[in-house]
């Protein structure tokens, strides 16, 4: 199993950081689009770095159109010499239809079409193939030779597409590199509901499943005292959070909690946001979340997914370094 670090802090701390996420033997790091660009941080961790993968964990897909996509990818990829996977989500469609004021359309059709349009520009710029990209979402018919990139040697980085329901997992398994499966899941959903996904997005593209690398990170509470305590209570305000999205109503279903979802959904509403964890009962802590003391926390997550997933982030800051290098070791074995 490859281990990856989320990259976090301000901007100025990047170099320290990533010189201390490679010596401790992670294989990636990766950023996330919450407050901040996700891609501006991995530049400077490329230029900070020798060998360890970096990732966008997520970048908005629908925020941006493929040819800037394929810029951007192309441009971090040859300049981190191979080491890039971008890493896109959807969002919800109010994020993307009220914050990136964009069109919202079907989004597992939607995001195939993006990522087949990202391929499109790629193959004229590497291959020499004519960009003739028609689809009902983008067009990409220009490309003169003054906008091809010079410096091709390393190709084009690879995707990967995080995924919640099965019409995007199947998506992410016919037409990218890799799935990200949203921490917002479990054991059950995974072997109920994501691996029958993966299958026929597979068969689809006649490919096999080593040709998709699956990506998982799950909830973590561990810890000692007062650390272990706010852990709780993030994750369960995350698995309120989540849960009371409508498109996620499925994950709490597959365990007889579907309608917890529209009562989660009311609370946010009212900004009852304190409210909603309080629903949130131990049964469903440790469905979403490994709970465990430090020292069975590596065995706990293998326990789980170590059949099922490819990498994991686990950024086990809740114990010192040493101990942390330890549990990085243990878990890739």
């Amino acid at each position: 199993m490859k281990i990856d670090a989320h990259l976090r802090g301000k901007w100025e701390d990047i170099p320290e950081q990533v010189r201390e996420l490679e010596a401790l033997g992670y294989d990636g790091l990766t950023t996330v689009e919450i407050n901040h660009d996700p891609f501006l941080p991995l530049m400077i961790a490329a230029e900070h770095s020798e060998r360890i993968g970096i990732a966008t964990g997520i970048a908005v897909a629908f925020a941006r159109n493929p040819m800037n996509l394929a810029n951007l990818g192309h441009d971090l990829n040859a300049y981190s010499k191979g080491r890039l996977t971008i890493g896109l989500g959807s969002q919800i469609r109010a994020h993307i239809t009220k914050r990136f004021n964009m069109p919202w359309g079907a989004p597992a059709r939607q995001m195939r079409e993006l990522v087949l349009a990202m391929r499109a520009i790629w193959a004229s710029w590497y291959d020499g193939e004519p960009l003739r990209f028609e689809g009902e979402y983008y067009r990409h018919t220009l490309m003169t030779p003054g906008f091809v990139p010079e410096n091709l040697e390393y190709g084009p980085p690879r995707i990967s597409l995080a995924a919640v329901g099965p019409k995007m997992t199947e998506v992410a398994a016919e037409v990218a590199d890799g799935l990200i499966i949203h921490p917002f899941s479990n054991e059950k959903y995974i072997r109920e509901v994501t691996l029958p996904a993966v299958e026929r997005g597979l068969a689809r593209s006649g490919r096999k499943r080593t040709d998709l690398e699956i990506s998982f990170s799950p909830f973590v509470v561990s810890g000692d005292g007062k650390t272990r305590a706010k852990m709780e209570a993030n994750i369960r305000t995350r698995i309120s959070f989540y849960g009371s999205t409508p498109a996620y109503k499925n994950v709490l279903g597959v365990h007889g909690w579907g309608d917890l979802q529209p009562e989660l959904n009311r609370m946010s509403k009212a900004g009852k946001w304190d409210d909603m964890s309080k629903l949130v009962t131990d049964e469903m802590l440790h469905t979403f979340a490994v709970v465990a003391e430090p020292a069975e926390v590596v065995s706990g997550v293998k326990a789980r997914y170590a059949d099922l997933i490819d990498r994991t982030c686990a950024d086990f800051d809740f114990v010192e370094p040493e101990r942390r290098a330890g549990m990085i070791a243990e878990l890739a074995r």
